[in-house]
Formats: structure tokens, sequence, C-alpha cells
């Protein structure tokens, strides 16, 4: 039976989840969709995500391909899934993709965003899965220094998850930018780039709230994009404040999908 990769724009709650990625006895994203997958399809089949979140990360705008039979349709596919797929999990649109499209491989870049709230209602069980509470006084102004010096081309060893050997850990960062959030009190920082390593984002926010709080200098995040030790990194802000926003890919790709 013919098939094309069908592309998953799919939102979560993480709360739930031990991640993206399929672990034996555990729940995840992906074990969740490929079940769905195979109620519609009669068959198992691999889903590949443009990102592994870890467990309690959210998204936004994961992207998932799945193989699926010419005969589905995307507004048809969306629909049967969102009907099979958990309350926590949901698929805002699908579109067929040339052969071979793979969305990590293909991906250009990738968009974060970590959601801070600095009052004490960030602590209510309504907000609190949703972002990390730090009711502290905190100086935008150094959070923003600190975005800017993330802008470019760096080595993120220093700032990511120790255990995974690469080939490179360089990421260029085409735009990071931390600003008052509009939906509560607090701030949140936008972080686009090309790539991102294991824990990444999470690292990065530890380390400039520290710096926003007054506990580090500034000139630390200098020092830890040039070197190569993660004990010199503050502990990582917590999963559940971190969102996958979007995913973006070449325009070719996207030339005679449905």
């Amino acid at each position: 039976m013919a098939a094309r990769p069908m592309a998953l724009v799919l939102q979560y709650d993480g709360g739930a989840f031990a991640g993206w990625q399929q672990q034996p006895n555990a729940r995840t994203v992906q074990g969740d969709l490929e079940a769905a997958v195979a109620r519609l399809t009669g068959r198992r089949v691999a889903a590949v995500g443009a990102g592994r979140t870890d467990a309690g990360v959210h998204a936004l705008g994961q992207v998932a391909a799945v193989p699926m039979p010419d005969r589905w349709r995307p507004a048809e596919l969306v629909r049967a899934l969102n009907a099979l797929l958990p309350d926590d999990v949901w698929v805002a649109s699908a579109r067929r993709m040339p052969p071979g499209f793979n969305p990590r491989r293909d991906a250009l870049e990738r968009t974060y965003c970590y959601r801070i709230g600095t009052d004490p209602g960030a602590r209510s069980p309504f907000r609190r899965r949703w972002e990390w509470a730090v009711p502290h006084p905190m100086d935008l102004g150094a959070l923003r220094e600190t975005a800017a010096a993330l802008q470019g081309t760096h080595s993120f060893r220093a700032l990511s998850a120790v255990g995974v050997e690469r080939e490179h850990w360089r990421c260029r960062v085409s735009e990071a930018v931390w600003q008052r959030r509009v939906d509560a009190p607090g701030i949140e920082l936008w972080i686009t780039a090309d790539r991102f390593l294991h824990r990444m984002v999470r690292f990065v926010v530890g380390l400039t709230i520290d710096i926003a709080r007054g506990r580090r200098p500034s000139a630390d995040l200098g020092r830890l994009l040039a070197g190569s030790d993660n004990r010199l990194a503050a502990p990582p802000a917590p999963p559940h404040g971190l969102y996958l926003v979007a995913v973006r890919y070449p325009a070719r790709l996207y030339e005679d999908g449905a």
C-alpha cells in the first residue's frame, strides 16, 4: 500500500509524560501517537519527532512525521487522531510531505519559549505546572544583556547535559530575547536556533536567572560559552516552564504538499 510521510503539528501538556521518545514501561508522546496511528492503519509505524522533549516539557508546535497510506487526507487524519488521542495531546494540523522527509534532520530552526512567573500566584495549582515560579526581584535589563550575548554561533558544551558525545557543540542562535509576559505577571525567554543540545535552554535559563537575581556576575555567561565544563553552570531550570513553540523547514518541502 502506497504511503507518504504526513507531517503532524502537535500540541501537548508534558506533565504526565516521560518525554517525547518511546521508553519501556513509561508513557511517552511518541508512544501515544504511534498507538493511535496503529489503530487507524492496523500496523505499528515509527513516528519521528523534530525535538525529543524531556519529561515535563510542553509543546505548542512539535512536528512529527508518520507514514500514512495515500487514502488518508490531512483533514480526515487530524479528526481521526484527535478522536483517539488522550486529552493532553492534540493534533493541530497535518500535511503530506515529500518521500524521505525527516522532521528532525530537515529542520532549519526551532523556537522555544521558557515562561517564569514572578508573582505569588505563580504557585497556584492552575499555573505551577506550566511555568517556573520565581517570586523574586530580577533585573530585566541584565536578562536582556544575557540574551543579546547568546546570539550568534557559540559552543554550548558547558550549557548542556553531560554524557552525550557529539561531533561538535556549536549552535547558531538567530534570536534570543527576554520579555515581559502578557498572559500573567512574569517574564519569558524566546530563543531560536539551528539546533539545541540536551537541556541547553534549561541550563541557559538557570544561569541567566541567577545573573538577574545578582547571584552570579554577568561575565559568567561568556566564560561558559568559552568553556567546556558544565559543572560551572547553574542548575538547569525545571522542565515545566519550557515549550517547543515552532519548527521551520525549507519552503521547497511544502511545494507539492496538500
